[in-house]
């Protein structure tokens, strides 16, 4: 597991000092913070975002505003509850493994924030990610200073969302909670890895997707290696029978039910649906490919190795996220 090495580094070096990040964050030594706020003090703040901006913060953000829904569950896993959310219901029917608290103010979709809701709140900070169009960012950073951190990387998924929480844990004066918040992950892995392990799943085949149904139609999205459920899978010991190349940033491909033949025989095949959005199980018992010819036909729906995986388990979210998926796939499997 040569990602959680790595981290078991990191995790080492926050116990002794502030963490350092391989987004080049820059900040004030954190003992010195503390000092400064208990003297009535507030020590300025200065990071480099993933977009390569530099980012000035009078002091740690404590009135935040997340655009996206990996960065609000960030927020939440490091005690900050934001003050704006994008698309809040979106969110309780997505990710329930990191719950909202309160009533944060709904801003908008992900993909476009309502500029006067966002300037209405007074935030100290925005966060958002390198998906959000640039004008967008540009008209937000109006309003506050916007911090600015990669949503996913094929190189590195799993090292990616922790330098996330990293990032916002700078901004926000929390890098205690995101110490914690990595050894969690961590403990979490290494406890999913031997319960396969023990019950002699260590290196079965697992596809892992989603899907969605248009018009009677359905796309299937395969997770592949690269993508960060695919790299949770590998951590724990599991292969990745998709062939298949996802995208560069995702790590996801597109298919359809006739793709799915190309899958090995092995295969065990797992999905996380919502029993809020109909068109988002097309999998499951009743759903459209019930009685689908291809579908049925399957080795892995014949020997009835089709996993739904709890709801409410963001498949793009951070640590909570996984680690609520390793809970969910590791009973899916083992269960007798």
């Amino acid at each position: 597991m040569k990602h959680l090495a790595k981290r078991h580094l990191l995790v080492a070096a926050t116990a002794a000092a502030a963490l350092s990040l391989t987004a080049c964050g820059t900040t004030e030594p954190a003992a010195d913070a503390k000092g400064a706020q208990d003297s009535g003090k507030t020590k300025a703040v200065t990071l480099t975002d993933a977009s390569g901006a530099e980012v000035k913060l009078d002091g740690p953000a404590t009135k935040v505003v997340g655009t996206e829904w990996n960065v609000v569950e960030s927020l939440l896993s490091l005690g900050v509850q934001p003050a704006g959310v994008a698309d809040v219901k979106g969110y309780q029917l997505w990710n329930t493994a990191v719950p909202l608290k309160g009533e944060p103010k709904d801003i908008g979709t992900r993909g476009e924030p309502s500029m006067d809701t966002v300037a209405a709140l007074a935030p100290d900070l925005i966060v958002a990610t390198t998906d959000l169009p640039e004008a967008a960012v540009k008209q937000l950073r109006d309003v506050a200073p916007v911090l600015q951190v990669r949503s996913a990387d094929g190189a590195g998924q799993i090292d990616q969302m922790l330098e996330n929480v990293d990032l916002i844990a700078k901004a926000t004066g929390t890098e205690d909670k995101a110490g914690q918040v990595r050894e969690r992950f961590d403990a979490k892995l290494e406890e999913g890895k031997k319960a396969l392990d023990e019950a002699g799943l260590a290196g079965e085949g697992i596809a892992f997707a989603d899907g969605y149904v248009t018009s009677n139609q359905v796309s299937v999205r395969p997770y592949t290696a690269t993508s960060l459920i695919g790299e949770v899978n590998t951590e724990l010991g599991l292969r990745n029978t998709w062939k298949m190349k996802g995208d560069e940033s995702y790590g996801l491909a597109a298919t359809d039910v006739e793709g799915l033949t190309k899958l090995p025989k092995d295969t065990r095949f797992a999905y996380i649906g919502s029993d809020g959005d109909e068109n988002s199980t097309p999998f499951a018992k009743g759903g459209v490919l019930e009685d689908n010819a291809v579908w049925k036909s399957l080795p892995f729906v014949e020997s009835g190795d089709v996993h739904r995986l709890d709801d409410g388990i963001w498949m793009f979210g951070g640590p909570g996220s996984m680690e609520a998926y390793v809970d969910a796939l590791v009973e899916a499997l083992t269960k007798k």
